[in-house]
C-alpha cells in the first residue's frame, strides 16, 4: 500500500457501489399512501466504510451509492438531497465517534474496540433514525401536503429505527470479522486519523 490515498479512493469507489447494490437490490419496499419507504442494509455499509475508510470518505461513498439508488428509483428520485445529507452525516458522526474517541484503528483490545463500534453505529444510526424521517416530514409537507406528511411520518420512524437495528448489527459484526484481516495486512499503520 504506497499510495494509501489512492487506496483509500478505491476503497470509497467500492463502499459507493456496495451501497448502491445492497441499497437498490436488497430493499424491503413498504407502500405508505401515496409514498414509499423501505427496510434495507444500505447504512450498514456507509458504517462499515466509516470504520475502514473514516468518517468523511465513508459517509460521502455511501451518501453518492443511495443517492444513485434514490435516483434511479421513480418513488425516491425527488429524496436524493435527503439521502446525500443523511447518509454523509451518518459516516461522519460514525467515524467521528469510532477513530477520534474511540481510536479503534489504534489499540489491539477486541472489546474495546467493539464497545466503541458499536456506540458510533448507533451513535451515527440515531442521527438518521431522526433525520431522515424529520426531513422526509417536510419535504413531503411542500410536495403531498400535510395528511400524508403525517401518515408516512410516523412509518418512516418505524422504517428507520428497523434499518438502524439491523445496521449497527451487521455493521459492527462484518467489521469485527474483517478487522483482524485488515490489522495483518498493516492497513490501520497506513491511516491519518
Amino acid at each position: 500500500m504506497k499510495n494509501s490515498k489512492t487506496y483509500q479512493l478505491a476503497l470509497a469507489a467500492l463502499f459507493a457501489a456496495l451501497s448502491y447494490v445492497v441499497f437498490t437490490f436488497l430493499q424491503i419496499k413498504i407502500p405508505v399512501g401515496g409514498d414509499m419507504t423501505s427496510i434495507h442494509l444500505g447504512n450498514a455499509v456507509v458504517v462499515l466504510a466509516a470504520f475502514i475508510i473514516g468518517g468523511p470518505l465513508g459517509g460521502i461513498a455511501g451518501a453518492i451509492g443511495m443517492s444513485i439508488g434514490d435516483f434511479f428509483d421513480p418513488v425516491y428520485a425527488p429524496l436524493v438531497p435527503k439521502t446525500l445529507f443523511c447518509k454523509f452525516f451518518i459516516g461522519v458522526i460514525t467515524g467521528l465517534v469510532a477513530h477520534h474517541f474511540g481510536k479503534i484503528t489504534k489499540t489491539n483490545d477486541t472489546k474495546h474496540v467493539l464497545h466503541w463500534a458499536i456506540f458510533a453505529a448507533i451513535a451515527g444510526l440515531v442521527f438518521n433514525v431522526f433525520a431522515d424521517p424529520i426531513i422526509g416530514y417536510y419535504y413531503k409537507i411542500l410536495v403531498l401536503g400535510k395528511p400524508a406528511a403525517e401518515l408516512s411520518l410516523t412509518i418512516n420512524f418505524v422504517s428507520s429505527f428497523i434499518n438502524a437495528v439491523a445496521s449497527v448489527i451487521v455493521s459492527v459484526v462484518v467489521y469485527m470479522a474483517l478487522r483482524p484481516a485488515l490489522k495483518k495486512a498493516g492497513y490501520f499503520e497506513q491511516l491519518n486519523w
